[in-house]
């Protein structure tokens, strides 16, 4: 029996224990994984980290070795003919027929469904093109199509039926500026219908816009997950200091035990009302649990205290929580692709 509280609903996709080994690697390794109904759930890693493998086990195009998944409360992939008709999904990049039309190729998609609903496939097919902004080229060949339309027709597809979770995989691949946004807002919108969206993706700026909740794997392993406030106050604070005196101020922040802070910081409110001429802030972070933490870690006033002691001029001070880019850099160890 569950030890879930009875209002609680039951998580969307579910893992115990999850496996997968291919000869001698283990691409996924124990897998404890939750995803709450309703969320938009961004699953990270870097490269080889064992997320499409993840996400094809989950919808039933890869056998796990060992453990279990529940997908919408069915199990997988015992229950996979229960469970496709309710979940769309865009994994791997979309496959089309060249020649043919976005529509036309829609409609042989929805034919070949043996779920839908022949008298309604005009509609639904017009429908979901217009709601990735591809009414435009429905009569266009797919040939002719961009990276990002071909991304979005791929979004329409998943979108041909009512749907209770979306799995995307990299749905903001190729699109411009514009495209991004509109994706962004049909995930937005798709969530507020109380659809479960499920996406893998390497842009954390997006992610961070967009999800509500996340899961960090590395090397087949799952390093954290939950809400994104939540892996942020996990995460190093960043101690921010605006001053002419940017030499003195690493020095002493070194002296306190506090390590370089990340390169190119953009500085948040607390830290913009100040002089523009003390160029770039100095930023430090709290030591990791890797790192050789002196014995206690100084309050914020004992840094400033120690920073006039220094003769360091501070004209801005702020401790700002960390991003979920740095949360993954501590987590992986690994750099990873933003786009801001």
């Amino acid at each position: 029996m569950s030890g879930r509280p009875a209002h609680t609903p039951a998580p969307v996709i579910e893992t115990h224990g999850l496996t997968k080994v291919f000869g001698r690697q283990t691409a996924v390794a124990g897998l404890d994984l939750s995803v709450p109904a309703g969320s938009v759930f961004g699953f990270l890693g870097p490269n080889g980290s064992g997320k499409t493998t993840t996400i094809r086990m989950l919808l039933g195009l890869a056998n796990a070795t060992s453990g279990s998944a529940s997908v919408l409360g069915e199990d997988m992939p015992r229950r996979l003919d229960a469970v496709l008709p309710r979940v769309g999904a865009l994994v791997e990049g979309p496959a089309f027929y060249p020649f043919l039309s976005g529509t036309a190729n829609l409609h042989r998609l929805d034919a070949a469904d043996p779920h839908s609903q022949p008298t309604t496939r005009r509609q639904r097919v017009a429908g979901a093109l217009e709601r990735v902004g591809l009414q435009h080229a429905a009569a266009k060949k797919v040939k002719a199509y961009s990276l990002g339309m071909k991304q979005r027709l791929g979004l329409a597809n998943a979108l041909l039926r009512p749907r209770e979770l979306l799995v995307l995989d990299e749905p903001t691949n190729g699109l411009d500026p514009q495209g991004t946004r509109e994706v962004r807002n049909l995930v937005r919108s798709l969530a507020a219908e109380g659809i479960t969206v499920f996406v893998s993706s390497h842009l954390l700026a997006e992610v961070e816009q967009i999800c509500t909740h996340a899961a960090i794997m590395r090397a087949g392993q799952l390093v954290a997950q939950g809400t994104l406030a939540a892996l942020r106050a996990a995460g190093r604070p960043l101690v921010v200091v605006r001053t002419p005196d940017a030499g003195p101020a690493r020095g002493v922040l070194a002296a306190l035990g506090l390590v370089p802070g990340p390169a190119g910081l953009v500085p948040g409110p607390a830290t913009q009302a100040v002089d523009d001429m003390d160029g770039p802030p100095v930023t430090a972070q709290f030591p990791s649990a890797v790192d050789a933490a002196p014995a206690g870690t100084p309050r914020a006033e004992e840094i400033v205290a120690a920073l006039v002691r220094g003769g360091v001029r501070v004209r801005g001070f702020s401790m700002e929580s960390g991003s979920l880019e740095d949360r993954f850099v501590e987590l992986t160890g690994e750099g990873f692709d933003v786009v801001r």
